[in-house]
């Protein structure tokens, strides 16, 4: 069974003085029949949270129960220490939305979400791939996927300055409401390298960070993926002494040259920072960033393209940071959480907090995925019409740390150790001994 992050009680009770100042919304009726309580992540897009909570607001009403909503940043992994903190001492929300491995990593505490499944899935179909083996563990739903956040981490790049700089034209490559050009077969790993390289000299590096959150490390598990490289395979060997884990540092190595100098202490905001400043040609990220933009520095925004991973020797993995809603064994009105959850995956919601988002939100739900947001949002019109994954981009979606067990996984990915080994390359150590580093780490994780 996959083991639970360690978590002192001191960090506990510092943590339920933190988020006792933390935004919450009380939804209040005149006759409730009862309370329920949800974390949700604190959304990066403008405006996205305020449609959750009318739509929280809706159900209090059409169920007459008093709902109490948190939200709860991803900046300094507060939304993670919570869930760390609540599974620790039992007690906290009815409802707690989970990013990534954070749902599997805490199974034991999860209340069986196979009921709600089968209602949602006779609805709507089948989920992603990569939403179901998070979520599901033998044979059995531990969580609800949820478009809420859920969202793939491809390239968005500067219109102007990659075609200046590097000769790329990625609007040509991927254009607006079209399936991909002839041109886009090339864009790889090694073209990507080139168009690093071009754009840090001519001053706007791409922003990709080598730090210990989680774009990063879904940035790295994306590279891991497109040459085959796994540090732990499915049956939980340790994998990193081979050919393709080398080769996939090899090229990390000459990347790592032309990316900022401080990628090593990036955070999910950093690159954020980067694109909207003005001062990079290109991150890895949902659209929140072009989002902000179009807000704060519509010039910006206005020259912002998102498109699909590039190819490597293994293909194109699109990294996907999947969420989900699970229920707390210890919740105190279980029947009510299952009920706003189904509630909160209905088609009609989900479309409506992914035209709040702009399209960051991806819905877990392949039947869903023709929103018409993707094709009409702007500027530029079709700035994010590629952000989905597509037949045609012949990309699969990609969980950094897969095919490991869930066990072992989430604690490399809390650890950022994929994305480390690329900062120890940019530190300037060399190959193998990255390498004998992290078999030493990995060691720790399986014993």
């Amino acid at each position: 069974m996959p083991t639970r992050s360690k978590f002192s009680r001191r960090s506990a009770l510092k943590l339920g003085v933190a988020s006792a100042a933390l935004p919450l919304v009380h939804i209040r009726t005149g006759h409730a029949a009862g309370k329920v309580s949800i974390a949700f992540w604190d959304h990066w897009v403008p405006d996205a949270n305020e449609v959750m909570k009318k739509q929280c607001e809706a159900f209090g009403k059409a169920h007459q129960v008093d709902v109490q909503a948190d939200f709860i940043t991803s900046v300094g992994s507060k939304n993670i220490l919570t869930i760390a903190a609540e599974a620790q001492a039992k007690v906290g929300h009815d409802v707690q939305q989970f990013p990534g491995w954070e749902a599997p990593n805490a199974i034991e505490s999860l209340e069986p979400m196979d009921d709600v499944m089968a209602g949602l899935t006779k609805q709507y179909g089948e989920v992603q791939t990569a939403s179901e083996y998070l979520f599901k563990n033998d044979g059995h739903w531990i969580a609800v996927p949820c478009s809420a956040g859920n969202q793939m981490k491809g390239p968005c790049g500067r219109i102007s300055i990659l075609k200046e700089a590097a000769g790329l034209d990625v609007v040509k490559m991927y254009p607006a409401s079209a399936d991909p050009s002839a041109e886009a077969e090339h864009w790889t790993y090694e073209a990507m390298l080139k168009a690093a390289e071009a754009c840090h000299k001519a001053g706007f590096p791409f922003a990709i960070g080598v730090g210990t959150t989680a774009d990063s490390v879904d940035t790295a598990g994306a590279m891991f993926a497109a040459y085959g490289a796994e540090v732990v395979n499915a049956k939980g060997d340790i994998t990193v002494k081979t050919d393709k884990v080398r080769q996939v540092l090899e090229y990390a190595q000459r990347l790592v040259k032309f990316l900022p100098i401080d990628a090593v202490s990036y955070d999910d905001a950093s690159n954020n920072r980067a694109l909207i400043s003005g001062k990079s040609a290109l991150i890895w990220n949902p659209p929140s960033a072009w989002a902000v933009a179009r807000r704060d520095a519509p010039k910006v925004a206005e020259d912002c393209w998102t498109f699909p991973a590039p190819k490597g020797p293994a293909g194109r993995f699109m990294p996907m940071g999947a969420f989900s809603w699970g229920v707390w064994k210890f919740a105190k009105n279980k029947t009510a959480a299952k009920d706003l959850i189904t509630f909160l995956s209905q088609r009609e919601n989900v479309e409506a907090r992914c035209n709040a988002s702009l399209g960051y939100d991806v819905p877990p739900f392949t039947s869903m995925s023709d929103f018409k947001v993707w094709d009409e949002v702007g500027p530029p019109k079709g700035t994010v019409y590629h952000y989905p994954v597509r037949k045609s981009h012949n990309e699969k979606t990609h969980i950094a740390l897969a095919p490991a067990p869930p066990s072992i996984a989430v604690q490399i990915y809390n650890r950022g150790t994929l994305s480390t080994m690329f900062a120890k390359l940019q530190s300037g150590q060399s190959i193998p001994q990255v390498m004998d580093w992290a078999q030493d780490e990995i060691e720790g994780f399986t014993r």
